[in-house]
């Protein structure tokens, strides 16, 4: 069982709440197994979003989940820290207010917090 680096939510925007997760992988097959241990915890299984981006030995890969756009920002972050063999989910529970724009931002701050936890600069 591949050990998941959880921050759990690192900011609320109008009652969405964000929480990020990472985990090193090397395949689609591992980002597949990391995303089935984040959704055994049932509060993540029930999130409106599991947006996830990859950098893979064979490329990049991503899954907006629904939140259309959003996983090309943390594909983009995770090139520029230069982080691979790795996956980053950024999770979001809808807080009935729609963010517009601001939810660009906010998947850009729980990205941020997992790279710096993990010491890279973003």
């Amino acid at each position: 069982m591949t050990q998941l680096v959880r921050l759990g939510v690192v900011l609320t925007d109008r009652g969405s709440k964000y929480a990020v997760t990472g985990a090193p992988a090397t395949s689609r097959a591992e980002v597949d197994a990391v995303l089935a241990q984040l959704k055994a915890d049932r509060s993540y299984a029930k999130a409106t979003h599991n947006t996830w981006a990859a950098v893979l030995p064979t490329g990049a890969l991503k899954a907006d989940d629904g939140e259309s756009g959003a996983a090309m920002v943390i594909l983009r972050m995770m090139e520029r820290a230069g982080l691979q063999d790795h996956v980053i989910i950024v999770t979001r529970w809808y807080g009935g207010k729609k963010l517009g724009g601001d939810r660009f931002r906010r998947v850009q701050d729980a990205t941020r917090a997992y790279l710096d936890h993990i010491g890279l600069a973003s």
